[in-house]
């Protein structure tokens, strides 16, 4: 049997800070593929951690899990937010709760206008910040606000996708490859919004590819291998360490 190298020497356990976002021994499957294996991690309050990994590892389906989806079924496991069980609730339910997921296609409602994709994320409560608020962060949105948002530009989409989640009184953001497809222009002023929602205290889990850009951005690094957690600490740890991007980011 291989066993992995652990390079989770400063593996965070919650000691410095209280947990937030809690996940202890998570198991999930795609019908019999087993994805996530047993996997637990902290994030604290206010934090943005970096969910790394190759294709395959494992990240959206941890993120799916997190979010409470119908697939990959929980079978085993505990998640905890804001001292709330989330594994006993359903996706709706979470949401409701303070945690939304951008999904990687970004899920924008065809036939509906920049505004009323935003009026609909307040159609039920919790309310977020205003769709007024909401400009201010995306001036493009504003300009565009009576264009429909599928016809937007891939960037575009991407910051519609977070103002909707935003939109709603949220606790986590889960993001799934915020960046794909985008120029590194339409990168740094999503980044910049990042770092703006993380000033107003809301806690952000990001799965990217591109790992260079993530691990600049965040405070913290989970990385996953074939549905296990091979480290666990510092992101500027996983940029300083050569023989773990190489192992498991293959940068």
């Amino acid at each position: 049997m291989n066993v992995k190298p652990n390079f989770s020497k400063n593996a965070n356990q919650a000691t410095t800070a209280p947990a937030f976002l809690s996940v202890w021994d998570m198991h999930a499957y795609y019908g019999e593929s087993y994805i996530v294996q047993g996997i637990s991690f902290n994030v604290h309050e206010g934090e943005i951690l970096a969910l790394l990994g190759r294709n395959g590892a494992g990240k959206t389906s941890t993120l799916r899990a997190i979010a409470r989806m119908d697939n990959p079924q929980l079978n085993k496991g505990e998640i905890w937010l804001d001292h709330q069980p989330f594994h006993n609730m359903a996706s709706y339910q979470a949401s409701a709760a303070g945690l939304a997921l951008v999904p990687e296609d970004r899920s924008i409602i065809a036939g509906l206008t920049v505004e009323e994709n935003l009026q609909l994320a307040q159609i039920a409560p919790p309310i977020g910040w205003s769709i007024e608020r909401l400009y201010q962060l995306f001036p493009r949105l504003g300009e565009r606000r009576k264009q429909e948002g599928v016809t937007l530009s891939g960037g575009e989409q991407q910051m519609l996708a977070i103002a909707r989640a935003l939109a709603r009184d949220i606790k986590v953001l889960l993001l799934d490859e915020p960046y794909e497809g985008l120029a590194p222009v339409i990168v740094d002023e999503i980044e910049k919004t990042l770092i703006h929602i993380k000033e107003q205290g809301i806690t952000t889990i990001i799965v990217e590819q591109n790992a260079v850009r993530a691990l600049e951005l965040a405070d913290r690094a989970v990385i996953l291998d074939t549905g296990g957690i091979v480290f666990d600490g510092v992101a500027s740890e996983v940029l300083e360490n050569e023989e773990l991007r190489a192992e498991y980011l293959a940068i």
